[in-house]
């Protein structure tokens, strides 16, 4: 199976793969970061690097779903190549930081790659306020975050919500605000009672101090 986790910069898709794959034994992919050529000058001058970082995020995320389809096992990854053109590229083009001529091109591209993949057997998306994003990506301090801007995030989130609204694919939505699955076991334990309702029809008893949680 190909399990994919979603969300913003800061939303907890790094931490959440890690605790699911060592939970459940699946392999985990991780998105290109540490060693990413481009991203720290992508920060620096937007416009000058955007194209630049989706290309290398999209072959390398295609290259994970070529090989993710290939694998007889359980893989779960780390932000899916539908972001990268529904979200990120998108938000670059409407914020003035990726030509028409690139994001067409770009585009192009990703449905090409598109004609040739499969989606998710389960989609988890990490649902994130602003405040609660700003807080994440401050608190691991990273050098070349500290520029992100508060639209740029803002877009990103506005872009996603209207993604996941017409998503088609089976689908988990997580309220990263309320649950904090990186920090209360009990948090975890309930995500993962959900994936595993969804994946392996298993409906586990709804103790009273799950009652409320936002999981869709």
């Amino acid at each position: 199976m190909h399990i994919a986790i979603a969300g913003n910069i800061g939303s907890g898709k790094t931490t959440l793969t890690n605790m699911l794959a060592k939970h459940y034994g699946w392999q985990p992919r991780f998105e290109p970061v540490e060693y990413n050529p481009y991203l720290e000058d992508f920060y620096a001058d937007m416009a000058r690097w955007s194209f630049n970082l989706q290309i290398y995020f999209l072959n390398k995320r295609f290259k994970d779903v070529v090989e993710i389809s290939r694998s007889k096992e359980t893989i779960i990854q780390d932000r899916t190549i539908y972001e990268d053109a529904r979200i990120f590229a998108p938000n670059l083009y409407e914020q003035g930081n990726m030509s028409e001529r690139d994001f067409k091109n770009y585009c192009d591209l990703f449905d090409l790659m598109m004609s040739l993949v499969k989606m998710p057997d389960l989609l988890i998306y990490l649902r994130s306020s602003i405040p609660n994003l700003v807080g994440q990506i401050q608190k691991r301090g990273r050098e070349y975050e500290a520029s992100i801007r508060i639209d740029y995030l803002q877009g990103l989130n506005d872009k996603y919500e209207k993604w996941i609204a017409e998503y088609k694919g089976k689908l988990l939505i997580i309220d990263a605000d309320k649950i904090k699955f990186g920090d209360n076991p009990q948090d975890f334990n309930y995500i993962t009672d959900r994936i595993d309702a969804e994946l392996y029809g298993l409906f586990p008893f709804e103790s009273q101090n799950n009652v409320g949680r936002e999981i869709v």
